[in-house]
């Protein structure tokens, strides 16, 4: 099944979604870890808030995600529950319609989104900030083998989709981030797009 909207045939976001950042990158790119290390660099009266996942396999604990049977995940769906969602290895992931009134209030929202994706995430909200975390084919694998969640042939598989290029939607520009080294360093640039989309 392909990435859908929650609300099938809904307008696009009132806000174009110019305060949401879509994070992406292959499975071991440390998303999870860069959106720790955000948080703790954030000010209190900074109002960015990172939307956590709802996901069918068990929650990891360096994730913001909360785990859901396919029952339940399924009869969320239906009701209308995500904002966006879509499947990927076997599993699927949302994100809360919550997101919305988040951003319309002058939230800054960060969502841990997938590369494949990017497009349905566009076409509801278009003016969002597309970010792809990036990292060695070396360090990957290591990050991978370490977290200890796949067999070395899925973590193979892994390696190479993260290797595919995917579709980039006409008219949106998507921003690199390196996070070979230090997470903190890659936190702290991630931190800056999301202060230059508050600040516009």
């Amino acid at each position: 099944m392909s990435a859908v909207l929650a609300n099938r045939g809904a307008a696009p976001a009132a806000t174009g979604g110019r305060r949401l950042i879509y994070l992406m990158g292959a499975s071991g790119s440390g998303k999870d870890t860069l959106l720790r290390h955000l948080r703790a660099a954030l000010q209190p009266d900074e109002p960015v808030l990172v939307a956590h996942r709802y996901i069918t396999r068990p929650s990891g604990a360096d994730e913001a995600s909360v785990s859901l049977s396919d029952t339940e995940f399924q009869r969320r769906a239906a009701m209308g529950c995500f904002a966006l969602h879509w499947d990927s290895h076997g599993l699927h992931y949302g994100i809360g319609i919550e997101i919305d009134a988040w951003l319309a209030g002058g939230a800054a929202v960060i969502v841990n989104g997938s590369r494949a994706h990017l497009a349905a995430a566009c076409a509801r909200y278009p003016a969002l900030a597309a970010v792809e975390v990036v990292a060695d084919p070396a360090v990957l694998a290591q990050r991978l083998a370490r977290r200890g969640r796949e067999t070395p042939a899925q973590i193979a598989a892994r390696l190479q989709r993260a290797a595919q290029a995917f579709d980039l939607p006409r008219g949106h520009a998507v921003t690199q981030l390196a996070n070979d080294w230090l997470p903190e360093d890659a936190a702290h640039r991630l931190l800056s797009v999301v202060r230059d989309r508050l600040a516009a």
